[in-house]
């Protein structure tokens, strides 16, 4: 189980050593716009260092939409995204649920999921594991509620899908945390990456904006035992000053709640 952050993009290294992290998660480009990734000018010395690696794909990827102007260059990114991931050896991409507008759209939402992963796996996958994060809003979102995300890995868990465990979307979007792992790998049957937030808000508020680990309204003894429970690699998101003592607080406690 290994600790670390969502860091900047131009410089993952310097970032690292910073924070102590021992795993970065970071963009391959700007994260609101549709540009193809280019090969990371770190990749080389990424490949050198003990470090494990995530990508995070771009925020307005949708792939549930039933917009083709929006689903289609989604589809797009996202193969373009892994490919690059691959080469810098990320040990996934993650990409967020998605939604769709309406409650008679959801199943076509949930069919364009499953197109996705049919029509690479024709062409031999993605090259890195694709991780679904779970998301905060949305009344018609594709992994904001657990059922939600029962329904969707109906469609795509026999893919090889992997999943983000993200802990503010989750508390957020009205999911309670005591027994949220179990009840995650229940569905999906595994749990690749944590991201480990607090929340400015309160629980099923809705709102997707981070706290460090010790200031938000979740009590950080139930994120270190989230963390414990989930035995996977974790990921802080939370404001860049705080990083830092974020990490060093869950390697702490996670030390000692396994002695």
């Amino acid at each position: 189980m290994r600790i670390g952050a969502h860091v900047r993009d131009d410089d993952p290294l310097r970032a690292a050593d910073e924070r102590g992290a021992e795993v970065v998660q970071f963009f391959l480009c700007d994260p609101q716009s549709w540009d193809k990734p280019k090969v990371h000018p770190q990749t080389a010395a990424l490949h050198e260092r003990n470090l494990t690696i995530f990508i995070h794909s771009p925020y307005q990827i949708n792939i549930a939409s039933l917009n083709n102007r929006l689903r289609i260059p989604s589809r797009t990114a996202v193969i373009n995204h892994a490919k690059v991931a691959a080469e810098v050896g990320a040990k996934g991409l993650i990409v967020h649920g998605g939604h769709v507008t309406s409650d008679d759209e959801i199943d076509a939402g949930l069919d364009n999921w499953r197109k996705l992963f049919e029509r690479q796996a024709d062409k031999g996958g993605f090259g890195v594991p694709i991780l679904v994060e779970n998301t905060a809003g949305g009344n018609h979102a594709m992994a904001r509620r657990w059922d939600m995300l029962a329904r969707l890995w109906d469609r795509i868990g026999e893919f090889g899908a992997g999943f983000c465990l993200d802990t503010c979307h989750a508390f957020a979007g009205g999911e309670d945390l005591v027994d949220v792992v179990e009840r995650a790998r229940a569905i999906t049957g595994r749990i690749d990456l944590v991201h480990l937030n607090n929340s400015r808000d309160e629980f099923d508020s809705g709102r997707d904006r981070h706290a460090n680990i010790k200031k938000g309204t979740i009590d950080p003894e139930l994120l270190v035992a989230v963390l414990a429970a989930a035995d996977a690699p974790a990921v802080v998101e939370t404001p860049t000053e705080g990083q830092a003592d974020d990490i060093a607080y869950l390697m702490s406690a996670l030390g000692a709640s396994r002695r």
